[in-house]
């Protein structure tokens, strides 16, 4: 996923920013414990790539067979799923969350990989923008996290507007760095993406039945996302 700093940007560009402005809070239903469909969102897709690494490839690739993943064992586990896009097409921001909104009893699950200029750089995140989601956000970063030579860098609070404007519990989640030799490098094996999907839906399965025995860390380990970003 693209990071997108303020001093780069020309002011047109500044109103798709999460930090900029004044944004009204929705009122989220919390359907953590009662959800039936998972929306699935792959981001990125049609004319825009995301990120772009000669390890991983383009991130649109990576993330729509995540999604694809991710929404068939959902779906054996008994779930109601509804891709946002289920093939290579530009989906604006604002419908992803609207696609979601249309649904009963639902959470959203926005699937992303990572880009960083510092090739060292590495790991997952899990981000989340209302209360109700906080727990969800934090059961996927737990499994995602049990992949072995795993680097957590946290669950973190996000103002993207994927997540934002979601009138249930929604979360984004960073399945690592394309700029990464080992991560993009597993970004490209189906394998490894395999095991992404099977983590995330683990992680939900636990949050909607409590089948797991991980509980969300205090409130103090929460932080807050620092830059800019168009979702």
């Amino acid at each position: 996923m693209r990071r997108i700093f303020l001093q780069a940007l020309m002011p047109t560009a500044c109103a798709l920013l999460t930090s900029c402005g004044t944004v009204q809070q929705t009122h989220v239903t919390d359907t953590s414990r009662t959800f039936t469909t998972v929306v699935v969102d792959a981001g990125h897709g049609g004319k825009d790539n995301g990120a772009l690494r000669r390890y991983g490839g383009a991130e649109k690739q990576a993330t729509l067979d995540v999604a694809t993943r991710l929404a068939q064992k959902l779906r054996e586990s008994q779930f109601h799923t509804v891709m946002t896009r289920s093939s290579d097409v530009f989906i604006p921001l604002d419908e992803r969350a609207d696609i979601s909104n249309r649904q009963k009893n639902a959470i959203f699950v926005s699937i992303h990989f990572n880009d960083s200029s510092r090739r060292g750089i590495r790991g997952f995140e899990t981000y989340y923008h209302s209360p109700a989601a906080r727990s969800l956000a934090y059961r996927i970063q737990q499994h995602l996290v049990t992949i072995p030579g795993s680097t957590n860098r946290g669950v973190k609070t996000a103002n993207f507007r994927v997540l934002r404007n979601a009138l249930y519990p929604a979360v984004l989640v960073e399945c690592g760095f394309l700029s990464n030799r080992k991560e993009g490098a597993g970004a490209r094996s189906a394998g490894h993406r395999d095991e992404l999907a099977d983590k995330i839906a683990e992680a939900i399965v636990d949050e909607r039945y409590g089948k797991g025995t991980g509980h969300a860390p205090a409130a103090a380990s929460d932080a807050v996302a620092t830059s800019g970003h168009a979702e």
